[in-house]
């Protein structure tokens, strides 16, 4: 790979799409001659020509350049990263070829804009050159339409980045007349600047190089032509849909990664899935009914998504994504009809009232909706539904578009290609998270919901990657779910003894209780790393001391910006040595001490083992005679082969072969030198036996011709020799007790029941009910995912073998697997008089799968550290068990079950 390619790879953190779009236009433009296109027709046909032939040389599928410059096109898939792309050629052509001289295109005010701070703003998060040292400090310059006529300073690098909207740049390339005196046209306006028109300025440099975003916006014909006055050395075509004005594919794309593509490898887009409602048949519904259901359909689902985001944000410690609803109207009138339904009682009880958003041409003048609009990201806007008409233009690349309700007819192809589209972004990082809802864009199916899906399985069509799923019969119980915390059984006994000695208090003091509360086990938390070994550790009067103290300082700290800080801080310190106690017993008494431990698997690691080569076949080269062919010209009989010889000395064959080896990219030269070596001399030597009196040069010479094969045949047999070590687990200091951490809930309208309670409904609405009634567990409310863990919960509650049990949050372990790739999460973790259980419930089918066994590996590498560091400090042996399924079953004991777990 090329070293500035490698360089730029690594700097940017490419994505591995766009590592390969940059490699292979780096091999394209050491082809290509990068100079300006003559002005002579004749010469200029001759020249696209000659170019053309370079280009297909690597990329044979290549047509033609649809321009009178070399113009090549990447057809990338929305939200991969285009501009990025964009910002790492510059960076290349810069670096590598010494071209200074940049012109990008934007096809709207929007991306012209957005374009701006990408390539200009370094404190943007998104500025494209972030890691490129050489920019560091020396920024390219940027010249835009409001500023090209300004003296720019010496702060800037030597290289300049014009970024214009294309439809700036027509208006301002056309002649006008005012009063009957013709008026030239601004950008060929002499400026003070430039000392010359600008246009002229930007035709005569020798290195411009033109980017044009959103390519599919500039094969008109009035823009072709102002674009190759320009004349550049080199244009660059971004666009995720490479087809003209008039629906004919792109001559001169040369890399390719579509929607399907990303899709398929399931990592930098949102996996969209057409849903419709179960048992919905439209013929028994009035237009106007459809719609009603579609909105309210589209959000159920919105109302989930948002729940689910929420849950994911607090259990991950990330800020909260808002996501939206977009509402696909057929016409202006239409989408005025549909805000006003969104708003009113007859939706959702008024529920979106002041939170609907609508944008046509129209609204689009009211410059609060514009703001609005604009700002659909920020988790601070009210906008929970936009409703629009055809004003989704490229650049309009919001992350947190989870939601698209089309209520205009619209086939396959456009519901693709336009609506979907612009949902694909992914708000965490750009990659997906592995949680299902927020990883997926729902697409509330329109009344052709058969006709996608015949559309879908036609040819090659995109929406085969897309799901389709059923949504269940609405309840009115599934509506209005809120994220609650759950209540701790630690803050349930603080309470209880508060009142216990005081009498009933008042909602006032109760608060101040619970806050007092959270800020002791925040302390507790604090001073694991302090030489506290163990809850018993808390009995300690130095050790409430510093408890005390730390307490104190949390609880200043909360109430600083109160409006009465100072009498708020009195009270709940007043409060703190009784609190103290309290917490210190339950947590002895209730609370699993959990040791604080980051089990890592370090990355997988490849070797090639050691072995002999096989030279039996292969190895017996001929001896090259070099010859000359000559052919007349005006005779074409005149044909002869003349003898020949080598006029320039070769490589010695040893390091040909190493410098060809070393080019594939499982091959680490620092890693395996001395196996290379070893082989490629075997090599050499099977090849100089095989050829009695071979001199070094002929030896050389004869390695040259064939080297490629004699590498290939070499690596061939290394892959026979290659072998994967799984990583081992990397374990940081152990540290005493974790922090259970607050368990984030989702509560409807279902209710809750208690644990002993058979569900009301099928096995299946488990789900659904939030479980109360626990006496063992840390946490005082739970919901459950299967019938599996509900009836499992009820064994842990009623054996008295059992003493406790927790089901935990999400990251109240640190246990990664998949070479540190993935977080695995247990299930149980429960106490008797002996131990501690990790334990894992499983379809039994399931139990044997590799996933399960590798989760398992990690998760019992952390009981093996948890069980030396209890040993340590008196604590109880750590023990990871993998339950079926069907042995769960609430007339077994736990005992019982681990018996039965032993004999699987």
């Amino acid at each position: 790979m090329d070293s500035q390619v490698n360089y730029i790879r690594q700097r940017l953190s490419l994505r591995k799409p766009l590592a390969k779009a940059l490699e292979l236009t780096a091999l394209l433009i050491d082809k290509l001659s990068l100079t300006k296109p003559p002005t002579d027709p004749d010469m200029l046909e001759m020249f696209i020509t000659a170019e053309l032939a370079k280009v297909k040389s690597i990329v044979p599928t290549a047509k033609g350049f649809d321009r009178d410059f070399p113009s090549l096109a990447f057809s990338i898939a929305t939200g991969i990263g285009k501009t990025r792309l964009m910002g790492a050629i510059i960076a290349y052509l810069y670096l590598k070829k010494g071209i200074k001289h940049f012109f990008v295109l934007a096809p709207n005010l929007t991306l012209y804009e957005k374009l701006i701070r990408d390539f200009g703003d370094e404190t943007y998060a998104k500025y494209v050159f972030k890691g490129i040292s050489e920019f560091v400090g020396k920024p390219p310059r940027i010249v835009t339409g409001e500023n090209y006529q300004e003296r720019t300073g010496s702060l800037f690098s030597d290289i300049e980045i014009n970024i214009f909207n294309i439809s700036k740049f027509n208006t301002e390339n056309k002649t006008t007349k005012k009063g009957g005196i013709t008026v030239q046209p601004r950008m060929r306006r002499l400026s003070e600047y430039l000392g010359q028109s600008y246009f002229d300025y930007l035709a005569s440099l020798p290195d411009l190089v033109i980017l044009m975003d959103e390519a599919h916006r500039y094969h008109g014909d009035a823009s072709k032509k102002a674009i190759n006055e320009l004349r550049p050395v080199l244009g660059l075509e971004m666009t995720a849909t490479p087809f003209d004005e008039k629906g004919r594919a792109f001559k001169n794309i040369v890399f390719e990664y579509n929607l399907a593509e990303a899709l398929d490898d399931g990592l930098y887009v949102k996996n969209p899935a057409i849903a419709k409602a179960r048992n919905f048949n439209k013929d028994n519904f009035t237009p106007d009914e459809i719609e009603i259901i579609k909105l309210e359909d589209g959000i159920t689902v919105h109302e989930r998504t948002k729940l689910a985001i929420e849950i994911y944000s607090r259990q991950n410690d990330l800020p909260v994504v808002k996501p939206f609803i977009l509402v696909a109207c057929k016409d202006i009138n239409h989408a005025k009809y549909i805000e006003d339904l969104l708003q009113s009682d007859r939706i959702y009880h008024g529920a979106y009232k002041g939170k609907v958003l609508r944008i046509d041409s129209d609204s689009k003048k009211d410059e609060e909706i514009e703001r609005q609009f604009v700002a659909l990201e920020s988790p601070d806007n009210k906008i929970e539904i936009v409703v629009h008409v055809n004003m989704l233009k490229e650049g309009w690349d919001v992350n947190n578009l989870y939601t698209i309700i089309p209520l205009r007819a619209s086939n396959a192809a456009i519901l693709i290609e336009q609506t979907i589209g612009r949902g694909l972004r992914l708000p965490y990082g750009g990659q997906r998270t592995g949680n299902k809802d927020v990883d997926t864009l729902t697409v509330i199916a329109h009344d052709n919901f058969q006709k996608v899906i015949d559309e879908a399985n036609k040819g090659n069509s995109l929406l085969k990657r897309v799901s389709f799923i059923e949504l269940e019969d609405r309840d009115e119980r599934d509506q209005n779910g809120r994220v609650e915390t759950t209540p701790t059984s630690t803050e349930q006994r603080i309470q209880k003894q508060i009142e216990k000695v005081k009498g009933e208090i008042s909602e006032k003091s109760k608060q101040y209780v619970t806050q007092v509360g959270k800020a002791v086990e925040s302390a507790i938390s604090n001073i694991a790393a302090e030489g506290v070994a163990s809850f018993g550790d808390l009995q300690k009067k130095e050790v409430k001391e510093k408890l005390r103290e730390k307490a104190i300082e949390t609880i200043k700290e909360g109430v600083k910006d109160s409006l009465f800080a100072e009498q708020d801080a009195v009270d709940q310190i007043a409060q703190v040595d009784e609190i103290i106690n309290i917490v210190v017993e339950d947590y002895k008494n209730n609370v699993i001490e959990i040791p604080r431990i980051v089990v890592e698997q370090q990355n997988v690691k490849a070797v090639f083992e050691d072995f002999d080569l096989n030279t039996t076949k292969g190895y017996n080269l001929d001896e090259l005679h070099r010859e000359i062919i000559r052919q007349g010209l005006h005779n074409s009989t005149e044909f002869e082969v003349i003898a020949g010889k080598s006029g320039s000395s070769k490589r010695p064959a040893v390091e040909q072969l190493i410098a060809y080896l070393i080019d594939f990219d499982d091959v680490d030269y620092d890693e395996i030198s001395d196996l290379l070596y070893k082989l490629v001399g075997q090599a050499v030597e099977a090849i100089r036996s095989n050829a009695p009196g071979i001199t070094d040069d002929d030896l050389n010479e004869r390695v040259h011709a064939f080297k490629q094969s004699l590498a290939d045949n070499i690596y061939k047999q290394m892959k026979e020799h290659y072998r994967i070590i799984p990583g081992e687990f990397k374990i940081n200091k152990v540290l005493p007790f974790s922090k259970i951490l607050d368990q984030p809930i989702i509560v409807n309208n279902w209710g809750t029941l208690d644990f002993h309670e058979p569900v009301p409904t099928q096995k299946s609405a488990v789900v659904k009910f939030v479980y109360v009634g626990f006496k063992k567990s840390y946490y005082t409310k739970y919901r459950f995912d299967s019938s599996t863990e509900l009836d499992f919960t009820f064994i842990l509650e009623t054996n008295n073998e059992v003493l406790k049990w927790i089901r935990p949050v999400p990251n109240q372990f640190n246990i990664y697997w998949s070479s540190g790739a993935k977080k695995y999460e247990p299930d149980f973790i429960v106490e008797t008089a002996e131990a501690i259980y990790m334990c894992e419930t499983k379809a039994e089918k399931d139990v044997d799968d590799t996933d399960v066994q590798a989760k398992a590996e990690a998760a019992r590498e952390f009981c093996r550290r948890a069980s030396e560091f209890t040993a340590q400090n008196g604590g109880k042996p750590w023990h990871y068990i993998i339950i079926p399924h069907t042995l769960v079953d609430r007339s077994y004991s736990f005992n019982y079950i681990l018996n039965q777990v032993k004999l699987k």
